[in-house]
């Protein structure tokens, strides 16, 4: 993650002033771009409490690109709620609460649109009247600059809204939900208490955590402050809590030493915490082993604190079932992260939302063969590669102002935004394509599965499963392939072989083909990537398309869209939100839709997909449910079945850009697969092996070169009159691309030494 140096070195006044309630950052006179609103500058003030502000607005819907609908709006002491009448709001049934103070704020005047990114959730809202869109505009300002200096004079307060709204019902409700979350976790640990009442250790260790927990509110207390008191043209100048990988965090000077030594006494007590946790769980594994026979609770907590092998995606066949033990041990601090939120949720609290019960893995080892050769491979002889297991260098650190680069591009397609590469990791968006097939057994599976309900459940698993990796990745961006960019990936042991290529720059789209004995698929995928201030919005667009071959299916489905938060401070994290539509284009016998859960304020919702099978008449026929970067079910919870587990990841992967272990295998480049390769392979690019070396500067000046190289090319085509053509991909009668089944014949005789490519760097 990238830190942003402070803004009171960036401010060009000798000493620090306010801002009136009129200052804003403008990007040209031009009405039609976006306007940053700034937010307060300099010491502390008396502010004048604004004036209530109330009426209907228009909102974008919780899913994008669904249309607006109408909501009323109250906006009071900096803090927006909504609701669908006044009515429902006098009744305390409150849609969302937005803190404008901690909200970057951007306007469209032509438009007459309002956007707030309060990191969690980007609201979109519009107004109609253009004298309204003002009223409102000029009241949101104020509001926004009283609240910021509500907070700095306040750094300590309780309670992040308002007092008042303590008393109102759906604050109430929240808090009970809360209490709810809090008696079952106590509950739990009681059965647990009851086994180790004479247990020193957990009480010293219970102690320190409740030592951990205060300094955690103090600091959130104190960053919140702070990000006010250092803000330029809104603009958090400081970093979350710095206690990971130089990747995510960067140190800054500016921030008091109180921090400082709250951080470190923080470390000391969170170690101590962790080992004490490692004697108990010792001491654990030693009584239960001792135990014989074992009650159902006692083999629970064996799975629990026993060593754990790594999962594959292959377990297996099991009839036995396990106790009421979530699969995550994240979902047990779900309740007290929601109470450290900083910024409100577009959606409520919800009732407990856990749905890991008693469940098993029964996907069997015979379930599909292991056979060698599942398509026509380049090589004649299958053999066992040794491949690397790690990168050849950590990623760097990084010194990169992100806000610098991206306060001009509020609300814009960031596709043609140059950035430095240490905003990169080393690999390439075609190899983020072949990402996607890092769980092709799923398909394996599918075609080898006779029931065509089932099938559909195997090959939603699998559309499901290309998110997994993007989890550990928020952190960093692939680089953009330039046009006429190539990568393959011919993978024997897992039975498929890929091809992709950048085929058009500007729209930049990317296609890619693979091919197996069991399965065909193929995308051509374009994205919109916009920033709306402390979040980045991925737009794809496009459609995935799958064949599998023993029963003539052709699956086709969307991509969703996601999210990536806190671009600019804090510790960044994605999530994938939206509706995934899976139809068979060869057969009306079933559907799926696949539900994305947006993120209800870090609750325990994270993450969470739904979806359900269902056939020709709408009657659903199975039901999935899971994360989508952790694992997939199938069935009701008190005896659903895994049908997909994530891979482990490598040891220190926070140190390797999050890699997955199949992801540090792509860019691997073999010394018997060199002269194998076009010229134009990714593998070759020098940049992004520079940046996978560790040599930042070597790997800027091979980007800027390379990027220059691409602006020539277009010119001398421009200036001819001519149309880049692809090379191994064409343009199908539905205006997609598809392959053109040339490229393994050319790989295979006589060889791609032979071909003419153009120099790409």
């Amino acid at each position: 993650h990238r830190s942003m140096t402070s803004s009171r070195e960036k401010m060009t006044t000798p000493s620090p002033t306010h801002s009136d309630s009129s200052g804003s950052s403008k990007h040209g006179n031009n009405q039609d771009s976006w306007e940053i609103v700034e937010g307060l500058r300099g010491a502390p003030a008396s502010i004048q409490e604004p004036d209530r502000q109330e009426g209907f607005l228009l909102k974008r819907r919780k899913w994008p690109m669904k249309g607006w609908h109408k909501r009323y709006f109250v906006l009071e002491r900096g803090i927006l709620k909504y609701a669908k009448r006044p009515v429902d709001l006098q009744k305390g049934k409150v849609h969302g609460l937005i803190d404008v103070g901690l909200s970057v704020m951007s306007i469209k005047k032509k438009a007459m649109c309002v956007d707030l990114d309060t990191e969690d959730n980007i609201y979109h809202l519009k107004v109609k009247a253009p004298e309204l869109f003002d009223e409102w505009v000029s009241k949101l300002r104020h509001h926004r600059m009283f609240r910021q200096n509500e907070i700095t004079l306040y750094p300590h307060e309780t309670y992040l809204f308002h007092p008042h709204a303590a008393s109102s019902p759906s604050l109430n409700d929240s808090l009970r939900k809360r209490a709810t979350l809090t008696k079952q976790v106590s509950f739990h640990q009681s059965k647990v208490s009851s086994w180790l009442h004479s247990s020193e250790e957990m009480s010293k260790c219970s102690k320190e955590l409740e030592e951990c927990e205060s300094y955690l509110l103090e600091l959130n207390q104190l960053l919140k402050s702070m990000e006010v008191i250092h803000r330029t043209y809104s603009a958090p100048a400081i970093t979350a809590l710095q206690v990971s990988s130089p990747r995510l965090h960067a140190s800054n000077p500016n921030l008091p030493t109180t921090e400082s030594a709250s951080q470190e006494a923080f470390h000391v007590s969170l170690k101590s915490a962790y080992g004490s946790l490692v004697a108990e769980r010792e001491r654990l594994k030693l009584t239960i082993d001792l135990q014989a026979p074992q009650p159902p609770e006692v083999v629970g907590l064996k799975n629990l604190y026993g060593t754990s092998s790594p999962h594959s995606l292959v377990h297996q066949a099991s009839g036995e079932s396990r106790v009421s033990i979530p699969e995550s041990i994240s979902e047990f601090f779900d309740a007290q992260e929601y109470l450290l939120s900083s910024s409100s949720s577009e959606n409520e609290v919800s009732d407990d939302d856990s749905y890991i019960s008693d469940v098993s893995d029964t996907v069997s080892m015979d379930t599909f063969d292991g056979g060698s050769a599942r398509h026509n491979s380049v090589s004649s002889v299958i053999t066992l590669t040794r491949r690397r297991s790690t990168l050849p260098s950590p990623c760097p650190s990084s010194t990169v102002s992100l806000w610098n680069i991206l306060r001009n591009n509020i609300g814009k397609d960031l596709s043609k935004v140059a950035m430095p590469v240490q905003l990169n990791e080393p690999i390439n968006t075609l190899q983020r394509l072949c990402e996607e097939l890092e769980y092709s057994e799923l398909l394996d599976i599918a075609n080898q599965t006779e029931d065509p309900y089932q099938r559909m459940v195997y090959v939603a698993t699998f559309a499901i499963s290309a998110y997994a990796s993007s989890y550990y990745r928020a952190g960093s961006k692939p680089f953009n392939p330039v046009l006429g960019e190539t990568y393959e990936c011919d993978r024997p042991d897992k039975g498929f072989r890929f091809i992709a290529e950048q085929v058009s720059h500007h729209p930049p789209v990317s296609a890619c083909h693979s091919d197996s004995k069991n399965f065909c698929f193929w995308q051509d995928v374009r994205w919109k990537n916009k920033f709306w201030g402390k979040s980045m919005e991925i737009v794809p667009m496009g459609t995935t398309h799958v064949t599998l071959p023993a029963f003539e299916d052709h699956y086709e489905w969307n991509k969703v869209t996601s999210c990536i938060h806190n671009i600019i401070s804090g510790q960044r994290w994605i999530e994938h939100y939206g509706e995934m539509a899976i139809k068979n284009m060869n057969s009306n016998v079933c559907q799926c839709k696949v539900t994305f859960v947006k993120a209800k304020s870090w609750s325990s919702t994270v993450n969470e997909i739904e979806g359900v099978v269902t056939d020709s008449n709408g009657k659903v026929v199975h039901t999935i449910f899971g994360k989508w970067h952790e694992s997939v079910f199938q069935g009701d919870p008190p005896s659903a079945t895994c049908i997909w587990r994530a891979n482990p990841m490598p040891v220190e992967q926070e140190q390797y850009y999050g890699f997955t272990q199949f992801a540090v295998e792509l860019n691997e480049l073999d010394s018997s697969l060199r002269p194998l390769l076009p010229p134009t392979d990714t593998r070759f690019r020098p940049d992004q092996r520079l940046l996978e070396e560790g040599n930042i500067d070597g790997a800027e000046e091979q980007k800027q070169r390379i990027e220059q190289l691409q602006r020539e090319r277009r010119r001398v085509l421009q200036d001819n009159s001519m149309i880049h053509q692809p090379r191994f991909f064409k343009k199908s009668k539905d205006d997609t691309w598809v392959s053109n089944n040339t490229y393994w014949e050319q790989r295979r005789d006589p060889g791609f030494s032979k071909v003419d490519f153009p120099v790409l760097w």
